[in-house]
């Protein structure tokens, strides 16, 4: 039962939403969708559905043109942030509402139930009203009613934000085996790149209405297609800066240099180095020292986020342990330049550069 969109656009007015997209999620397999806030997750999951129509494109399911079809008659399943449950309805009979109407037999709605009440945590709760829930166990009861149902295509927009995090760790390691075992197409949709690796699956790197990039998420994430894939794949936002490379040496500014990967051509790169590689302090003799004016120093009991202004471009070091910085002050941090990117003149990743070591 393989989703296909085959250059599929949205146009609201003069406001292009989803730029043409052309996506084949396969049978049985997770996929998420990452990108920003306005990246075009949600419209792209409403088309996926049936409740927004293509402005141009068609949406197979299935071997089917099912551009046209309602989504009343599709065998869909959506749970959005904001959690919809049926309020006169006990927590039972929510969960227990969409077996009821495909007329599956009682032991079987009770089995199904149980099941998925136990998994989301609100067996004790079954009894109760939505109202009589907190704003997380609401959400539960609105996901166990969704996951519940035999869907074809299973639709999750960030549906773990308004949980707690215990309660939302567990849940990122049970959803991919819920799914396992079912010949359903789930989508999931997330603004963080560390859910999107703790999922697995296939990621569709969103940016701006277009897709990016497409893949096994690890491979996404090691080895992006281009320069925008990695931005959307980063958190804390990657560094770039302009690089020249001259007789194997790659310099930015002509203030710092290093050895360039073989093989890689004479010429101008934007270079591109995740800030997990960009330390306060130096762990390789190989470390290229990057001096500049720190602008932000954030820090927790476990990890320091500093922000500074480098080559006249804002960088962002992550790293383990307490580091402070005073606001305003020069530093130097040390940058591990055999992890970084190169990518050419038109945003592509440079074919041999760094292969499988960057990420």
């Amino acid at each position: 039962m393989a989703l296909e969109l085959k250059d599929v656009t949205k146009r609201v007015g003069a406001d292009v939403h989803i730029h043409p997209a052309s996506l084949t999620l396969e049978p049985g397999s997770f996929n998420t969708l990452l990108g920003t806030t306005l990246a075009g997750k949600t419209t792209l999951m409403q088309l996926m559905a049936g409740l927004e129509q293509p402005t141009s494109g068609e949406v197979w399911f299935n071997g089917r043109n099912v551009t046209g079809v309602a989504v009343q008659k599709r065998n869909v399943s959506m749970v959005y942030q904001q959690f919809i449950n049926y309020p006169n309805m006990s927590v039972y009979d929510n969960i227990a509402s969409p077996l009821r109407v495909a007329r599956l037999p009682d032991a079987k709605i009770r089995s199904r139930v149980g099941r998925m009440a136990e998994l989301m945590k609100i067996s004790a709760m079954l009894d109760r009203r939505p109202s009589e829930l907190s704003g997380g166990q609401q959400q539960r009861c609105a996901m166990a009613r969704a996951l519940v149902k035999d869907s074809d295509l299973i639709l999750l927009d960030e549906p773990l934000a308004n949980l707690d995090y215990k309660l939302r760790e567990e849940l990122r390691d049970e959803l991919p085996k819920l799914f396992a075992e079912r010949d359903c197409v789930v989508v999931y949709a997330t603004t963080e790149p560390t859910e999107a690796l703790l999922l697995g699956g296939r990621t569709a790197a969103l940016h701006e209405g277009r897709i990016a990039d497409f893949g096994p998420t690890a491979e996404i994430y090691r080895r992006p297609s281009g320069l925008t894939a990695a931005k959307v794949f980063s958190e804390p936002p990657i560094n770039t800066a302009s690089v020249k490379i001259d007789g194997g040496r790659a310099s930015i500014d002509g203030k710092v240099s290093w050895s360039a990967p073989k093989g890689l051509a004479d010429g101008s790169y934007t270079v591109g180095i995740r800030p997990h590689h960009v330390s306060p302090v130096r762990r390789a003799r190989a470390d290229v020292v990057i001096d500049g004016t720190i602008k932000v120093a954030e820090l927790s009991g476990s990890e320091s986020i500093i922000h500074f202004n480098a080559f006249g471009n804002d960088w962002v070091s992550l790293s383990h342990g307490v580091h402070p910085f005073s606001t305003g002050a020069p530093a130097s941090l040390y940058a591990d330049m055999s992890r970084c990117f190169y990518f050419g003149a038109d945003g592509r990743l440079v074919d041999g550069a760094n292969a499988g070591k960057a990420g």
